[in-house]
């Protein structure tokens, strides 16, 4: 196995690494995007373990860091990054000799928001125009745009309107974005994964049957209202609490690597 980092900006949080299978079995890439609730403590050491295990395992991971709440994210510095960071997949997998026929996310806690998210990321225009999206906005519409194929969500922030009323993790959503819906709506909305139902891709929202962090609802409403409006969407419950998901010796996140695998084909 090889690794090689890139930045994709001149932030210090701007950048990504690739975790290299000596053999890959998937004409694919796999976006691994790290939880924390958005805030600047945690980093993309979280996502570690899984890009290494994935590209043991066959599967070049591209294990993505970005700005978060602290240190230069939150709105709009953190969706501009993850759009950023897995378009610069296009640069990296020239370089490498890399398909991108599938670029498949998988997400952790915040960052199965980001990668859901980012999945709509073709539907935000929809959503209207926030303050501050133009480089939102330029993002979506480059002609270098790298689409997502499928995701995992790992007990995914996947309904932020209701995070924002249950005040989880002490606020963690206003914190994001600066400020509550009430001050911000359209903030709010337009990085809701809610609002983007549903999606043209695969989603498969995994949640752990003892998370104890992130509630179970998260999963069960994204998921119910996607497969209500016709998303290729399937929940589903694994046993562990909300790190099982992202321990590689864990049957709670084989079950993810297995799901990643079945999308990458």
């Amino acid at each position: 196995m090889k690794r090689h980092k890139y930045q994709y900006g001149d932030d210090p949080s701007q950048w990504g690494e690739l975790f290299l299978p000596d053999a890959a079995v998937t004409r694919g890439v796999v976006v691994v995007i790290h939880g924390g609730y958005w805030r600047s403590q945690y980093g993309a050491e979280l996502g570690e373990p899984l890009a290494r295990d994935l590209a043991m395992h066959g599967m070049p991971a591209w294990n993505l860091e970005y700005r978060r709440a602290g240190n230069g994210g939150g709105w709009p510095n953190t969706f501009e990054d993850v759009l950023a960071g897995i378009d610069k997949l296009r640069d990296v997998a020239a370089i490498h000799g890399l398909g991108l026929e599938k670029v498949v996310a998988l997400g952790h806690s915040a960052g199965g928001h980001l990668a859901v998210w980012a999945a709509g990321r073709t539907r935000l225009g929809q959503l209207g125009a926030p303050d501050a999206d133009r480089q939102l906005k330029r993002r979506n519409d480059d002609d270098g745009a790298v689409q997502l194929t499928g995701v995992v969500s790992q007990a995914g922030l996947l309904n932020l309107a209701d995070a924002e009323k249950l005040n989880l993790s002490n606020g963690a959503v206003s914190n994001l974005l600066g400020g509550s819906s009430a001050k911000y709506p359209k903030r709010h909305k337009y990085v809701d994964p809610m609002s983007a139902i549903p999606l043209r891709v695969p989603v498969y929202a995994v949640h752990g049957s003892d998370d104890d962090d992130v509630p179970a609802s998260q999963s069960v409403s994204y998921a119910g209202a996607a497969k209500a409006a016709g998303g290729p969407v399937q929940l589903l419950n694994v046993p562990g609490d909300h790190f099982a998901l992202i321990d590689p010796k864990a049957p709670a996140y084989r079950k993810c690597r297995d799901l990643v695998q079945e999308l990458l084909g």
